[in-house]
């Protein structure tokens, strides 16, 4: 870890030169404070698949943490997340520590280290906006985790482009391991236009194998209209070796009135063939396809009924139709 730490202290000095370039003499009065955060996920889903139909009830997940400024250029978080593990036992929950870490940022650079976020579908996730009611691909097949330990930073070069850099652990927040394998990544994020985002992301880690992933996207957010598409490829998943797979993901979301959307989304997932199989690797293997609408009666609350399908790749595997309502919580 001392070449993480030393990665920080340089990004911290340079930081400081920043900061004295962007802010001058500033007269401002800075108040230290702070604010809880919390996320509740509640679902029902009625699911049919090969005639055979389930009902139930979840709290799928919450979030619970605080977030400090301690003063104009630095804050700390730290979130715990308390899942839903089902399997054999449904009712089981277990909690990990989602962040926990100290930002340091100014109008050009901020540098994070701790228990961090990873960039690798944070803006993915942002721009979709419904992570209560389903999971970014990468995230949903195990492209990578949305937090892990390490050190970050993000350099706004112009206000239409970024850059951000990482050094991760590589095991994300769920599995932590004191070992000498390191995730890199890297990222840049463009602006050519109003409303136009288009990012580029590559990471790679080995151990005796190597896993490599890149990611493009690309959306458009007007006043009423959000447009996203992205595609994922990724070697040797987990330093597996021929796990490799890739991913489409394209949805959209209009806004109808002040307390209601509409939208849709489509993703697919292929993985490779491996030796004399006739079908990829991951039995997760098929198209998704989901729509519905999204309310918003307070500040607060999402509420989606929403429909949505499976079909898997594998012939063996049936397909699944599933009426929901999903249900999110921030406060």
């Amino acid at each position: 870890m001392n070449k993480t730490v030393l990665s920080f202290l340089v990004l911290f000095a340079i930081s400081n030169l920043l900061s004295a370039q962007t802010t001058g003499n500033t007269t401002e009065t800075f108040k230290p404070s702070g604010k809880p955060i919390v996320t509740i996920f509640n679902d029902f889903a009625y699911n049919t698949s090969n005639s055979k139909s389930n009902v139930a009830f979840e709290l799928s997940r919450a979030y619970f943490g605080y977030g400090y400024n301690f003063s104009q250029n630095f804050s700390g978080k730290i979130v715990f997340d308390v899942a839903n593990q089902g399997g054999l036992n449904p009712s089981a929950f277990t909690a990990f520590l989602k962040n926990a870490f100290v930002e340091y940022s100014n109008p050009l650079l901020t540098v994070d280290m701790g228990m961090i976020g990873t960039s690798m579908f944070s803006l993915q996730e942002a721009i979709w906006g419904k992570r209560y009611l389903a999971l970014t691909l990468q995230d949903q097949y195990g492209f990578g985790s949305s937090a892990d330990l390490g050190v970050s930073a993000k350099l706004q070069l112009a206000p239409q482009v970024s850059i951000d850099a990482q050094i991760l652990n590589g095991e994300g927040y769920k599995k932590i391991q004191a070992d000498s394998t390191l995730k890199v990544a890297a990222g840049i994020t463009v602006k050519p236009v109003t409303n136009l985002i288009a990012r580029v992301y590559v990471d790679y880690m080995k151990k005796n194998v190597a896993q490599k992933s890149f990611n493009a996207f690309l959306a458009y957010t007007g006043k009423n209209l959000t447009l996203g598409g992205e595609y994922d490829l990724q070697v040797g998943n987990q330093m597996i070796a021929d796990h490799n797979f890739s991913g489409v993901s394209l949805y959209a979301t209009y806004k109808t009135s002040k307390i209601m959307t509409i939208f849709a989304r489509y993703q697919s997932l292929t993985s490779k063939k491996i030796g004399n199989s006739t079908s990829g690797w991951d039995t997760a293997d098929g198209q998704f396809y989901m729509a519905g609408l999204e309310f918003f009666p307070v500040k607060g609350i999402q509420i989606s009924p929403n429909i949505r399908y499976s079909k898997p790749t594998l012939s063996s595997l049936h397909s699944t139709t599933s009426f929901d309502l999903n249900i999110g919580l921030n406060f």
